[in-house]
């Protein structure tokens, strides 16, 4: 039986003879899966919920409330934005408040307006640094806006973010030119 066994020769493949069969048999099978998922009946994209609210498309079954936890919303929302960049990344969210509350939040940010203030170093004195800050600037909480205009704002901000806005910080509001 020893002798049967030296005389079979196992012909080696070689790495480019291997490269070649694994790529044929993937382009067979993507080719031919492509084929046959063509004519699936009843299966289609499920839209996004924006597009399918734009549309009217909405079910009734799809647009109705979940029970939801202390932190949930009671229903379903949607907030329509554009994506301006990815890098860096920037968001355009329209109508994301009203005029009415924009100049509420900016009259409360006035009233604490202070100039930007400036880290000496050894040495120099608060006359010396004079005019090189050009800017002020203020810190405002919703708490301190009695209008609830930042609030609100806020609270959107937390509901497109999905960030809770106990993670959030104060608005720090900034004007380029000094008071």
């Amino acid at each position: 039986m020893t002798s049967r066994l030296k005389s079979y020769k196992r012909k080696r493949l070689g790495l480019a003879t291997v490269i070649a069969f694994c790529a044929l048999c993937f382009l067979i099978g993507f080719y031919s899966s492509a084929l046959l998922s063509q004519n699936v009946p009843g299966v289609r994209p499920r839209l996004r919920m924006l597009e399918m609210m734009k549309n009217g498309e909405v079910e009734e079954e799809e647009a109705s409330s979940m029970p939801h936890g202390v932190t949930g919303d009671e229903s379903v929302g949607s907030i329509p934005f554009q994506v301006l960049s990815w890098k860096p990344r920037a968001l355009y969210f329209p109508n994301f408040a009203t005029a009415e509350q924009c100049q509420a939040i900016i009259e409360r940010a006035k009233v604490n307006l202070k100039p930007s203030a400036l880290a000496l170093r050894q040495g120099e004195t608060a006359e010396s640094t004079q005019g090189t800050r050009t800017s002020s600037g203020t810190f405002v909480s919703a708490s301190e806006e009695s209008t609830g205009a930042l609030e609100f704002v806020e609270k959107k901000i937390a509901r497109a973010t999905m960030i809770p806005r106990t993670h959030g910080e104060v608005v720090w509001f900034s004007t380029p030119h000094p008071i």
